[in-house]
């Protein structure tokens, strides 16, 4: 028989194993108002259910809805956000890497969930991560229904966390985008970032580590300091081009550059037997990728295989309606400029200037060419 232990001279309670919910509780109360910001009347009920409600009624308006899910994180930019103890920036950075995904294939992002796993809840770190996610689905015009924090004693330090979301999406079948519309021809409009987003940020703090930069240090090429550059959040392209799919009729895909860099995101939007060009000095470097490359001797071709180079979307077009895009595009305060156009892919030997497919798509190819202007 198993011995009993001799009993606790002090009870063991929930809270002093680690976990807090009143302090859960509190948080809940502080998110509430930033929360309720980002529903319509589309949404039923509110804070506290077990499900998030969305009114799907004007589903029925089309011919054959088809629905797009998505789901990311931020990676080690958290790292960053922990170190400053400047949390809301995270939350924007979160929509973005998962509404951004949806619109390339022309859905409009409905519903958007989140989940914090922290290893203790200080009441007011949470709400403003979470406050920060509101906003971002504001900018997205994208409702957040529901959400969870878990608290990870013994799992997670005190201070640690990691966000992670999901969105739903909707696309009539007939305005579907992706690689079986782009033609010969075509143009590839790219659309500038706001920085690094939410990619590459071992390879950044890394470099930064050896740098000797700290987070306060101001660099005279940035404007800023470190932190407040590493902490930029990711650009919402969402409502713009939802907008662009209903409004350019020759719109034909989107590419959302994230991991694997610029040329191997829009591999995956390419079909086989066309290739698309990609002048480098089409657009001037901005400065963050540059000392990037300076600080860390980094290569340039794992340089433009992780991090975005200043383009964040990418958008091809016909021929004809290049130019309103790019009006439109800039309109909206999203810089915008051709990149290069589509032809037959010539079936040129693959190097660091060439990519054929991507994350396991096998697609068309993408190939650099020229210089960056720093």
């Amino acid at each position: 028989m198993t011995p009993v232990p001799s009993p606790s001279s002090e009870p063991i309670t929930y809270a002093a194993a680690g976990v807090d919910t009143e302090a859960g509780d509190k948080a809940v109360e502080l998110m509430k108002s930033a929360v309720a910001r980002t529903h319509g009347p589309e949404v039923l009920g509110g804070i506290g259910a077990f499900a998030g409600l969305f009114d799907a009624s004007a589903l029925k308006s089309y011919e054959r809805p088809l629905l797009a899910s998505s789901t990311d994180g931020v990676g080690t930019k958290i790292v960053i956000a922990r170190q400053m103890d400047v949390h809301d920036t995270i939350g924007q950075d979160l929509v973005a890497m998962v509404v951004d995904d949806i619109v390339v294939c022309g859905a409009k992002p409905l519903v958007m969930t989140d989940y914090i796993a922290c290893g203790q809840v200080v009441p007011e770190r949470i709400a403003d991560i979470v406050r920060g996610i509101a906003e971002g689905c504001e900018m997205a015009g994208t409702a957040l229904v529901g959400g969870e924090t878990a608290e990870h004693p013994g799992v997670m330090e005190p201070d640690d966390y990691d966000v992670a979301g999901a969105a739903i999406g909707v696309v009539e079948a007939s305005a579907l985008l992706g690689p079986d519309r782009v033609r010969d021809g075509d143009v590839v409009v790219a659309m500038a970032s706001s920085g690094l987003h939410s990619n590459g940020y071992s390879l950044v703090r890394r470099v930064v580590s050896h740098a000797g930069w700290a987070l306060d240090t101001h660099l005279e090429d940035l404007g800023r300091t470190v932190g407040e550059e590493l902490l930029e959040p990711t650009r919402i392209y969402a409502q713009l081009c939802v907008s662009l799919a209903a409004s350019v009729p020759g719109l034909r895909a989107f590419s959302h550059v994230t991991g694997g860099g610029l040329a191997a995101n829009v591999a995956r939007v390419m079909p086989a037997g066309l290739a698309a060009s990609v002048a480098r000095d089409a657009w001037e470097l901005p400065s963050v990728f540059s000392l990037v490359q300076a600080a860390g001797s980094v290569p340039w071709s794992d340089l433009e295989s992780t991090l975005n180079m200043g383009v964040g979307m990418v958008a091809i077009v016909a021929p004809e309606d290049a130019d309103a895009l790019v009006a439109a595009s800039g309109a909206a305060g999203v810089p915008a400029w051709v990149l290069g156009e589509i032809a037959e892919d010539d079936g040129r030997v693959a190097s660091p200037d060439t990519v054929r497919g991507a994350k396991g798509v096998l697609g068309g190819a993408v190939h650099l060419t020229g210089a960056y202007r720093a």
